[in-house]
């Protein structure tokens, strides 16, 4: 259960949009002062029970103030505008590139092609003593204790509160944000409101660096280059578009080959030059952004508009999801860029795959390459990738509120380095949850509240000490890891 200055943070959230319509900073300076004051009274140890009836009648009074509101009625009224026309946008969704800050220096070239079950059947030799299967390091492990301070999921996952809130996108969803690749205090985010954002954490105060203006429709997706100096967009007007990022400039349009919408991108991680985008008309396509064309043999069909994607760490290959609740593999050719495809699984007849994240956890010390699925059936899914064709089967599922929107989920960056494994996700009920693969009961490590509408998008920075999360009425809230 979160702890009572978070449940009182996050009524004072809900009704937040009521103050001051006209100064929405004050709004924002209101929220980060409340979440000082709560955290520093949670320290002074007062009775529990005196704390329950304070969050009692803190909402009883709000309710006396600004009328009577339910979370779920809340929900509705602050996320109405992307509810209410089911267009493609409202499931369009892309993989967290996290695995990309472990560099492609390091795990992603000693992952020889088609090393797989290989790796699976030496895993199982070297972890004897763990179930067949395991995803995470051995009680015994020194290295991985070495590395996270030998403190446990709950204490590495606990919040001292919000560091930071931006709300310059207005009350448009922000579909997605991410910090930069192996950076601690830049990150970027999209919204629906046809720009983009550029983010800078220090110096003090956080500031909003850039904003990258030219879509003419909704922006649906980005994506960093492993150097972090190029953008890709894509968007409802049927562009992919590459900025850079240090003055902010378009340097190069692209028309989708179909001419339409996109509603998902990503890099070859390897080959930054080739970005694969998704599009309305179902189809995967494969474009060089340097010459600005689709390459050949680099175009697939799904059987549904393309939501997500997701490469493994080698680059080899490629998993698209669609809105019919179906899952694609495809072989990426290394040299050409041409796609095979290879496997299609149904998570759900007619439910919008809405996220894919793929991690490469083939390490000393941890096993079974994994893909972490969002698929609007309130479950968040992960499965084992079984061989090198992108063969999926369920691990196991996580109980969450996602039945509509684009919610995403990612794998936290330093999982691999500690005992257990920690997974994050947004949800439509306006939290952020943290799970622990490996637990068995009670697998909901942390929970954060401060949310006024659905939790869309969620990011670590490369240490984890901070978390990005992003909603469907435009707030990116910027969490501080305590610090041990």
């Amino acid at each position: 259960m979160a702890a009572v200055w978070q449940q009182v943070l996050a009524v004072d959230a809900r009704y937040n949009a009521y103050r001051t319509s006209s100064f929405p900073q004050f709004r924002t300076q209101y929220m980060r002062r409340r979440s000082q004051l709560l955290r520093e009274n949670a320290k002074a140890g007062y009775d529990p029970a005196l704390r329950h009836l304070y969050l009692r009648v803190r909402g009883q009074l709000l309710a006396q103030r600004y009328g009577a509101l339910s979370e779920q009625s809340s929900f509705r009224a602050h996320s109405n505008s992307v509810r209410s026309s089911r267009t493609t946008l409202d499931r369009m969704e892309d993989f967290d590139e996290d695995f990309r800050a472990q560099g492609s220096r390091g795990h992603r070239r000693s992952v020889s092609r088609g090393s797989y079950q290989l790796q699976a059947q030496h895993n199982r030799v070297v972890y004897e003593e763990k179930p067949a299967g395991s995803l995470v390091p051995t009680a015994a492990a020194e290295a991985s204790r070495a590395m996270a301070g030998d403190t446990t999921l709950s204490e590495n996952y606990a919040f001292a509160g919000m560091y930071h809130i931006f709300e310059q996108h207005g009350d448009q969803a922000v579909p997605k944000v991410q910090f930069a690749n192996d950076e601690r205090n830049r990150l970027a985010c999209c919204s629906l409101d046809g720009t983009l954002s550029i983010l800078q954490l220090v110096p003090l105060p956080p500031s909003l660096q850039r904003v990258l203006r030219g879509h003419e429709a909704a922006v649906t997706d980005f994506a960093w280059s492993l150097s972090n100096d190029v953008i890709v967009s894509t968007s409802r007007d049927a562009t992919l578009r590459i900025w850079c990022t240090l003055d902010g400039r378009c340097i190069r349009q692209i028309t989708d080959p179909d001419g339409s919408p996109l509603l998902c991108c990503i890099f070859q991680p390897v080959n930054n030059n080739l970005t694969v985008v998704g599009n309305s008309k179902q189809n995967v396509h494969v474009m060089n952004i340097s010459t600005g064309k689709k390459v050949k043999g680099g175009s697939s069909k799904l059987t549904g508009r393309v939501l997500s994607l997701s490469f493994d760490a080698p680059g080899r290959i490629l998993w698209a999801g669609d809105e019919r609740g179906s899952i694609f593999s495809f072989l990426f050719d290394m040299a050409t860029g041409k796609l095979t495809k290879a496997k299609r699984m149904v998570v759900s007849e007619g439910s919008s795959i809405s996220s894919i994240s793929a991690r490469s956890w083939i390490s000393r010390e941890a096993r079974d390459p994994s893909l972490l699925v969002n698929a609007c059936i309130n479950k968040l899914l992960l499965y084992r990738v079984m061989d090198n064709e992108g063969t999926l089967q369920l691990k196991r599922t996580f109980e969450i509120a996602h039945n509509t929107h684009p919610v995403r989920s990612i794998f936290c960056p330093l999982m691999s380095f500690r005992q257990g494994a920690c997974v994050v996700t947004g949800s439509e009920d306006m939290c952020v949850y943290f799970f622990d693969v490996e637990r068995v009961n009670k697998a909901v490590v942390n929970k954060l509240q401060g949310h006024s509408a659905a939790v869309l998008g969620v990011s670590f920075n490369c240490d984890e000490s901070l978390l990005a999360s992003s909603d469907a009425r435009g707030m990116v809230i910027i969490w501080r890891r305590e610090q041990k």
